[in-house]
């Protein structure tokens, strides 16, 4: 319970992890992906009002993706070189104004600013909570701890999973612009958070530039991955993993999208119907997502995860207008599970295998590969349904995501990286110092 309650000026015990640092970094964490989805149940209510049909309420999709693909590396960057907390609270700004113009927007074209805008402030908050969780390794001398990773990859996750849900929830209420104004006391809270606790940027500068400060014999800077005793940074599995990413999300993006559309026009269902019909997809996602957070290895749950995606996608092929209720939800529940798993297993592996200088922009490029891959995703939706979606345009869609994930199951299972354990536990002791590159002997006992 210490390092829940505990504040970001903690010692290297665990404190430094503390809710006065993860609050708002949770809270910013939720905005992109929760953004990402909730429009899902609402295109139909979009496409009505202003007279267009899944080819055109598809831009919607793309407008952000496309902003956020470009956003998540130059956040990330910003954050590394400038400061995770100005880019966060920038971007915090950001989001109010996109909020407010999608809610008075008077035409389609204003629709596609507000998605805009809405990308490229969320981008900010995941790349700058990921570096400022490595300031805070560097300054404590110790990794950040597997569960507090899990926790970010949850907000995140957690909020995509139920945003189809509350999406529905907003358009039946209150109406589409309820999707875009709800943005707005989000970011308000997440700003009350970040301004009293998330640490000032000068100690961040100190830690990027400066000495570092010792977690060894106190005589010379510790410039190590962050996770001691871990894998080595590796740039071809870093590589890997993005590419493990962007077919993982093209495939789950594409039965989001496709699958909640598909019951509202063909099966008859209202939006807030569709976003209950849903909810599997959200619980089973939250409740993997806290389970690969445990898990101490990587390559057996995302290869679990690309199977579930095969087994999902073939559910998908045999569904028709008449389908039973429980096959629709056992449908959603196999393509939450892989959504959950991938997450904190990719999150993981890019903390381990990125520059630690370089966490923010590795993340944003985590972030790049699966906003190209939801980009693409519409693209698909647009090819295999047209102006309708119908049966035979969901079993198309389910083809190409079962041959997907059968080609991102057979990449999985042969990638060696993922063999070797992510170790996110705090060491017993603490680090010694590195030993000289220049000499590959061990130094003399005492």
């Amino acid at each position: 319970m210490k390092a829940l309650t505990a504040g970001g000026t903690g010692t290297a015990t665990g404190e430094g992890f503390g809710a006065r640092l993860m609050t708002p970094l949770l809270l910013g964490a939720v905005l992109n992906p929760l953004n990402s989805t909730m429009i899902a149940t609402g295109l139909v209510a979009i496409g009505r009002d202003f007279g267009a049909g899944p080819s055109g309420t598809a831009w919607l999709l793309s407008s952000l993706y496309l902003a956020s693909a470009v956003g998540q590396p130059l956040m990330g960057r910003l954050a590394d070189s400038l400061g995770p907390r100005r880019v966060f609270l920038a971007g915090l700004l950001l989001v109010c104004a996109a909020g407010l113009l999608g809610t008075l927007a008077p035409g389609f074209g204003w629709l596609m600013a507000a998605r805009v805008l809405l990308g490229l402030g969320t981008s900010a908050a995941y790349p700058a909570a990921m570096a400022m969780l490595r300031a805070e390794s560097l300054r404590t001398g110790r990794p950040a701890p597997r569960p507090v990773m899990g926790r970010l990859s949850l907000a995140a996750l957690g909020s995509a999973a139920l945003g189809p849900t509350l999406g529905g929830l907003l358009t039946a209420t209150t109406g589409w612009r309820g999707i875009f104004a709800v943005n707005v006391p989000l970011a308000l809270l997440a700003l009350a958070a970040a301004l009293p606790w998330l640490p000032h940027d000068k100690h961040d500068k100190h830690d990027r530039h400066g000495p570092q400060r010792p977690a060894g014999d106190g005589t010379r800077p510790v410039r190590q991955a962050q996770d001691p005793g871990g894998p080595a940074p590796s740039r071809p599995a870093l590589l890997r993993t993005y590419l493990r990413h962007g077919l993982a999300y093209l495939s789950i993006y594409s039965a989001l999208y496709g699958y909640s559309q598909w019951l509202e026009e063909a099966h008859g269902y209202t939006s807030f119907q569709t976003g209950l019909v849903m909810l599997p997809m959200s619980l089973a996602a939250a409740a993997c997502s806290l389970l690969g957070a445990r898990t101490k290895g990587l390559r057996a749950p995302l290869t679990t995860a690309a199977a579930l995606l095969a087994a999902g996608s073939g559910v998908l092929v045999a569904a028709t207008g008449g389908t039973p209720l429980a096959a629709l939800l056992v449908a959603a529940a196999l393509f939450g599970i892989p959504q959950g798993l991938f997450s904190t297993g990719n999150q993981a592996a890019v903390y381990a295998q990125a520059r630690p200088d370089r966490v923010g922009s590795a993340a944003g490029l985590q972030r790049t590969a699966q906003y190209a891959s939801a980009m693409a995703a519409t693209g698909l939706l647009a090819l295999c349904f047209g102006q309708r979606a119908g049966d035979a345009g969901l079993h198309r869609l389910a083809a190409v995501t079962g041959v997907l994930s059968l080609l991102l199951l057979a990449l999985t299972a042969t990638d060696r990286a993922l063999r070797a354990p992510t170790r996110n536990r705090p060491p017993k002791r603490s680090p010694q110092p590195c030993p000289s590159p220049r000499s590959t002997t061990p130094p003399p006992s005492s």
